[in-house]
């Protein structure tokens, strides 16, 4: 089965998101880490873990119920999109302590690689009807020194307007609002697509139970994802948001940050314009 032939349920979508790390599409999965870092890490879980049921004395019903839930979470094939959205936005912030450059995010479980290259001034691969709001999205890649960088790659994806990703949902064509753009000589770049819509993750499954349980909303702010890179620099992950949109104060990930947040303006017909600089540092 193909990841667009997955429905946009949390089964569907976690299939896919697991499949997708499966073969090996993440970057940095550490491979040959020493049993005193092991140690250190896993202990340091399990005492939070420990410290947690002793604080609020958990009982052994509820122990049990949440030995279920997680054997769920594994069998749903979600384990991908709970730690996508629960706990990568920490890691993300640990790893921005020792960077430079344009401030990062989480990656998001909806990546795919090896989507289309497109010139520098390009339209993002989309359905003859697709719907929402047209956007200009414009901006340079430069290193530290503001110098620009010629043929720095954006690797961009994001949700239609209805809150679905290609790839997750069926009936979306495959590489749906997504592609690579090729900056020119110059670092400059001008992409063509839609404003995407906020959406929920998936509600149907383990995560979802946890977040009804616990009375918190299912919601993400709207976003375009990216992967900017370049040569001899290091890849920039990160997501922009849109000044004013909904629940961008109370992100489910809490990977919403205020030098992400772009600022909209009309482009003419209807259409919507933001200008982005990205600054990579050197690898």
């Amino acid at each position: 089965m193909t990841t667009a032939e997955h429905s946009p349920t949390a089964a569907g979508s976690g299939a896919s998101a697991t499949e997708s790390f499966r073969a090996g599409r993440r970057d940095h999965v550490a491979t040959d880490v020493p049993p005193e870092r092991v140690s250190a890490v896993v202990g340091a879980v399990l005492a939070g873990v420990h410290d947690a049921i002793r604080e609020h004395e958990v009982s052994y019903a509820e122990f049990q119920a949440a030995k279920q839930w997680l054997i769920d979470v594994g069998e749903g094939g979600e384990w991908p999109l709970f730690l996508d959205v629960f706990v990568e936005h920490v890691v993300e912030d640990v790893a921005a302590r020792s960077q430079q450059g344009t401030k990062g995010s989480i990656l998001g479980p909806y990546y795919l690689p090896d989507q289309r290259k497109l010139p520098a001034v390009a339209d993002l691969p989309a359905r003859p009807d697709e719907q929402g709001t047209p956007l200009v999205f414009t901006g340079q890649v430069r290193d530290t020194s503001g110098n620009p960088i010629a043929g720095a790659e954006l690797d961009l994806w994001h949700a239609d307007s209805e809150g679905y990703y290609s790839g997750f949902a069926p009936g979306i064509p495959e590489g749906n609002l997504r592609g690579v753009i090729v900056a020119d000589n110059q670092g400059r770049f001008q992409i063509h697509t839609i404003k995407p819509s906020p959406y929920q993750i998936p509600t149907d499954g383990p995560t979802g139970k946890l977040i009804t349980a616990a009375g918190w909303h299912p919601w993400r702010p709207a976003h375009l994802h990216l992967l900017v890179r370049a040569p001899g620099h290091r890849t920039i992950t990160t997501q922009l948001y849109f000044e004013g949109g909904e629940w961008l104060d109370s992100d489910v990930a809490e990977a919403t940050k205020p030098e992400l947040v772009l600022d909209l303006r009309p482009h003419g017909d209807g259409a919507l314009r933001a200008d982005y600089d990205f600054v990579l540092e050197p690898a």
